[in-house]
This record gives C-alpha cells, sequence and structure tokens, in this order.
C-alpha cells in the first residue's frame, strides 16, 4: 500500500466515530479477542512484573555503561530541588528535554499519524504525579517503575562501577552484580528484599540454565552445581557479601557458565540475557514502553528518544536490527488486537514493519530468527486467514478501511513463509505466485459462506411466509439476494483485492454462480411439470446469470486471456432450454390427455349408440 493511498483511508475507528451530547468521541465497540503469543513462555516462574524490573536494569545498565560523563547519584530530596532533574544522570541522551521533541521520524517511516499532544508518562511514585520532563523520566513511567526502585538500582550501579572502574555493562553479569550490591536496607521491608533477591536467582537460572546462549553439555558440572545453589538459596538465604564463600562459589560457577563461547575459549563478553526466547520477551517488554500508558492504543510522539535508549541493551540481549523489526512488527500487531481493532495505524505500521522484515527474511541465517520469525508468521497468517475467509461478514462501513492492511498482511506473511523461508520453494519462483493464490482461495472462501447465509436467511423467512398468498419461490428471492451480493462485492471488495488478483470479482461471480448452480440443478431435477413457480424461478435464474457474466467480462477486459478462465468455470444454467423442455413435456401431456379424452368419448357414444339400438 503507497503512503498516498494510506493518506486518504481513514481508519477503522476513525470513520464511523460517534459523539455523544458532550461532543466526546466515542470508538466503536468491537470484540476483543488475542492471539497466542509466538514466542512461548520462555521463563513461567517469572512474572512479567519482575521482567519488566530486570527489563529496566538492563536498560539503565546500558545507559550508564555508554555515557561519557562521571556517573553521580543524587538522592531523590535533592533532586526535586534542581533544575534540571535527570533521572539517569550518566547519559547525555537521557536528559535530553521533552519539550523540544521533534516530529517522530518512526511514526512517518512507518506511516502512522503524528499528533502533537502533552508529553507522555506520569511520573510513578507516591505523591502527586508530575509530568515527565526528560527522556529518562518519560521511560520510567512508562514501564511503571517506581521512584523507588530507580534509585535502588542508580545507587548499586554506582557501587558496581566504583568496584569495576571502566568495565563494560556486556562483559559482566548484572543480576550477579546487583546481587552483591543491593542491600536490605534498600527496601522497605526484609519481606521486599527476599522477593527480590528471588528473582534474581530465577533469572539466573532462565539466562544460565532454562535459555542459555549455548546449549549445555548434559554432563556440564556447572550446570549441576547452580542448580544446587539456586535449591539451596530458597531453602536457606545465601549471604551475598563480597567475601563470603557462599557468594565466591556463586560468582565462580556464574560466571564459567556466562562466558562459555563456541570455540570452548572464555569470552570476555558474559552471555547470560541473550538465549532466545528469553531474551526477546525481554526486549519485547522494553519495547512496550513505545505505547502510552494512558492511552493504550497510541505510540508515543518520543518514540524516537525511546528507541534510540532502548537499543542501547542490543549488545546485552543479543539482538539486532532484524530482530528489532521482528518483537516491534509483532508488537504493533498484537496491541492491535489486544485492544479490540480500532487503531488501523498500528495495524498499518505492522504492516509496514513486515515489508521489511520480508527484506530480512530472504538474508537470514540464523536458525532461531527463522523459528520465530514462522512462528509470528503463522500466527498472523492465522489470524487475518480467519478474517478474510469470511470477510463478508468481518468488513464493514466502520472499518471497511482496514481490509487492505489486513489481505497485506496476510498475504506477506504467506509470501514470506513460501518464499523466504521454505527450502522447497527457492529455485521455483516463476512455478507459484503466493498472492494470487492466497486471494484466490480468501475470495472463493468468503462468497460461498456469504452465500450460504443468504440462502438459510431465504429458507428461514419462507417458512414464516409460506401460509400468505402469492409468495415467491425461494430460488426466486435467493436469485434477487445473490444479484445484490455480487455486485457489492463488485463495488466495495474487488476494487481492493484487485490489487493481488486482476480477476478479483470475476473469480467472486464465478463461485456465486456454481453455488447458485448447485441448488438450481437439485429444484430443476425435481420438476416434473410447467408451473408457475418453475417459471418464476427459472426467469430469475436466467436474469442473474446475465448479471453474473456481465460482471465477469467487464473484470476481465485487460485479463491476458480476456476471461476466458473465468467464463469456463459458469457452465449455463440453460433457464431458456429448460423453459422449452418444460413447455414441450406440458404441450405433450396434455396432448396426450386430449387424446385419451377423445377416445374415451368415442368410445362412450359407440356404446350409447350400439344400446340405443
Amino acid at each position: 500500500m503507497s503512503q498516498s493511498s494510506r493518506d486518504k483511508a481513514a481508519p477503522p475507528g476513525d470513520s464511523k466515530r460517534h459523539v455523544n451530547n458532550n461532543n466526546v468521541h466515542i470508538m466503536p465497540a468491537y470484540p476483543i479477542d488475542d492471539v497466542v503469543s509466538p514466542f512461548g513462555d520462555a521463563a513461567p516462574n517469572i512474572s512479567d512484573s519482575e521482567l519488566r524490573e530486570t527489563a529496566y536494569e538492563i536498560l539503565v545498565g546500558a545507559c550508564r555503561s555508554t555515557g561519557v560523563r562521571p556517573l553521580t547519584y543524587i538522592p531523590q530530596s535533592e533532586r526535586a530541588e534542581r533544575t534540571p532533574a535527570p533521572s539517569l544522570s550518566s547519559a547525555p541522551s537521557l536528559q535530553r528535554s521533552l519539550t523540544s521533541t521533534a516530529a517522530s521520524k518512526v511514526k512517518k517511516a512507518l506511516g502512522m499519524k503524528s499528533i502533537k499532544k502533552r508529553v507522555s508518562g506520569e511520573s510513578v511514585g507516591q505523591g502527586k504525579a508530575k509530568r515527565a520532563v526528560t527522556v529518562g523520566e518519560l521511560v520510567r513511567a512508562q514501564m511503571r517503575i517506581s521512584e523507588q526502585t530507580d534509585s535502588r538500582i542508580r545507587r548499586a550501579l554506582l557501587r558496581i562501577a566504583g568496584s569495576q572502574l571502566g568495565k563494560r555493562i556486556e562483559t559482566m553479569v548484572l543480576p550477579l552484580e546487583l546481587l552483591q550490591q543491593i542491600k536490605p536496607t534498600d527496601f522497605t521491608s526484609q519481606k521486599e528484599y527476599e522477593a527480590w533477591k528471588k528473582r534474581i536467582f530465577k533469572l539466573l537460572e532462565a539466562g544460565l540454565l532454562m535459555h542459555p546462549h549455548l546449549p549445555l553439555d548434559n554432563t556440564s558440572t556447572d550446570a549441576r552445581r547452580l542448580r544446587q545453589i539456586i535449591r539451596g538459596a530458597v531453602e536457606r538465604p545465601l549471604e551475598t557479601g563480597k567475601n563470603y564463600e557462599s557468594m565466591q562459589n556463586l560468582r565462580s560457577v556464574v560466571m564459567s557458565l556466562a562466558c562459555r563461547s563456541f570455540d570452548g575459549s572464555i569470552s570476555e563478553k558474559c552471555h547470560w540475557a541473550e538465549g532466545f526466547p528469553l531474551n526477546l520477551r525481554i526486549y519485547r517488554i522494553l519495547l512496550e514502553a513505545c505505547f502510552d500508558v494512558n492511552e493504550p492504543t497510541s505510540v508515543i510522539e518520543e518514540v524516537d528518544e525511546v528507541l534510540e535508549l532502548i537499543k542501547k541493551t542490543w549488545e546485552i540481549l543479543g539482538v539486532n536490527q532484524m530482530l528489532h523489526n521482528l518483537c516491534f512488527g509483532w508488537i504493533l500487531f498484537h496491541r492491535y488486537v489486544s485492544t479490540g481493532q480500532v487503531e488501523s495505524d498500528l495495524l498499518f505500521a505492522a504492516n509496514n514493519l513486515l515489508m521489511e522484515i520480508e527484506k530480512d527474511a530472504k538474508a537470514a541465517k540464523d536458525a532461531d530468527y527463522s523459528k520465530i520469525l514462522s512462528s509470528i508468521l503463522n500466527t498472523i497468517l492465522d489470524w487475518a486467514g480467519q478474517r478474510l475467509r469470511d470477510y463478508h461478514d468481518i468488513f464493514h462501513d466502520d472499518n471497511i478501511d482496514s481490509l487492505e492492511t489486513v489481505v497485506s498482511l496476510g498475504v506477506l506473511s504467506a509470501t514470506i513463509l513460501v518464499e523466504g523461508i521454505s527450502q522447497e520453494y527457492r529455485g521455483k519462483k516463476n512455478q507459484v505466485d503466493v498472492a494470487h493464490d492466497r486471494v484466490d482461495t480468501y475470495i472463493r472462501s468468503s462468497l460461498r459462506t456469504a452465500f450460504a447465509q443468504k440462502l438459510k436467511k431465504v429458507n428461514s423467512s419462507k417458512k414464516l411466509s409460506k401460509n400468505q398468498p402469492n409468495h415467491l419461490p425461494v430460488l426466486s428471492i435467493l436469485a434477487q439476494d445473490v444479484t445484490e451480493l455480487a455486485f457489492d462485492e463488485k463495488t466495495i471488495f474487488s476494487p481492493i483485492l484487485k490489487r493481488w488478483h486482476p480477476l478479483a470479482a470475476g473469480v467472486a461471480v464465478a463461485t456465486l454462480h456454481s453455488c447458485y448452480g448447485n441448488e438450481l440443478r437439485q429444484f430443476v431435477s425435481g420438476i416434473t411439470e410447467l408451473t408457475p413457480d418453475a417459471i418464476q424461478v427459472l426467469l430469475a435464474a436466467d436474469k442473474l446469470e446475465k448479471n453474473l457474466v456481465q460482471i465477469a467480462v467487464e473484470d476481465s477486459v485487460d485479463s491476458e486471456d480476456g476471461g476466458k478462465s473465468i467464463i469456463q468455470e459458469m457452465p449455463p444454467y440453460e433457464a431458456e432450454a429448460a423453459i422449452g423442455n418444460l413447455a414441450k413435456s406440458w404441450i405433450n401431456i396434455r396432448v396426450d390427455r386430449l387424446k385419451e379424452w377423445v377416445c374415451r368419448n368415442l368410445q362412450q357414444e359407440v356404446c350409447w349408440c350400439s344400446f340405443s339400438i
């Protein structure tokens, strides 16, 4: 879909917005459903809130690690008195004022509306909420991290930086360092501290044992030792001081597992959060910060600055541009579905990212990427297919503009699955037109369903009105309904579907022709003589067929075969011939009856004459 065509189309929620007495726009109600996550449950024992705090720890650590100014910590009480008040003082990008944010380049690239409004995000904490004034404060508010938690993380990172001066964040196991630096006094209660430590152990287990960057040897001594330490920590609190033997043992086994490399050497970089799909689950939580916490369907205007910060975590999470496109595209799509399918900007942006993913897939060689990509595409394809196989019932005046995007999503997903991932397809690109075949299937399926609904409705109405005089035969009424359906298809749906199928209208009417023809043949086979009902049905069928053929011919004027392939799918009803045959049969029957009557009368006259004599 081109940008120009997008500009002309209103979002499904905009086309039929309702306004109440207070001039407040109310979005139309859609059934809210959801789609199963294609990433699987990477860490079932870690909640989203726990992973959100982990993601924030990684983000703050990554931003501080890349800062050029010395690390400093300003207590919350003092920060309230200072101007400006940077929430993350080490990285210049975090201190950028939100009031000077320019129009979003990301939104423009994705074809989304850019609406200037108040700065997104409110500070999370006790007391009166205040508006975020820096990118760092905005991210914290968007991720629903309290100021208390933020302060605790920053103090711990300062301690880490003091003990490991000049060491970059990707060369350390952050949960391990936090475990050593954060003390019970940093929490409001011992219970809160113990819950925090439990999360750290669960994270180490997920990152190093459940989803390691490199596969673990079944005989790994270090893996067995770490499991034992984690189980022991549950039964008996582990002492985390630097000089405690328990902490030294934990550090030894963790670093041994985290610094493994493919060639068996000790890697300088620590791999504790980049195993699939744990890393993608953490990264998706970070990307959720791009959505306004107060308006679930809205991407914040400051998305460029937020993404700039999030991308600093790539080194830790093992994410690259291809994986970013994949995750961000999925999040946009999922947000559209889970919020009731009312904001078509999200769907359109997801479709545009899928176009980029199509390019990425052709160059992808990583097995993990292909696996996640295939899972996402199949999920999107199933969702789109459910709607497109019955698009007559799904799309109406208030959401028809989103049909093109849904078709594009379905077609792109199918195309990437076949062309970008399937090894069997490569080298056969001239033999298969994935888009054409997919849309052809959608058209035929939806028209068959629409026809069945029309037939059911007509039969139900007929049962209610069977005692009324001058009622029309079922197939005569059905012919009128199918004619209306065909012209609606030509006017509303075919212009959209024609982008992928040059004979969209022709395929639609050919399908209707076949469906009605099946009913007509059954009717004709049960006729024994010419009746008024039979004449009405056959005349209606003849008129319907002429309309359907006319639509098919007009639709195929510019096609290579002139529409022959479609016309061949429409064997004539031969209604006029049927009427002629029935008329001949009616005449023959009455001639035979007249002969019988004449013969019977002659015999009666002969008998009467004989009796008279």
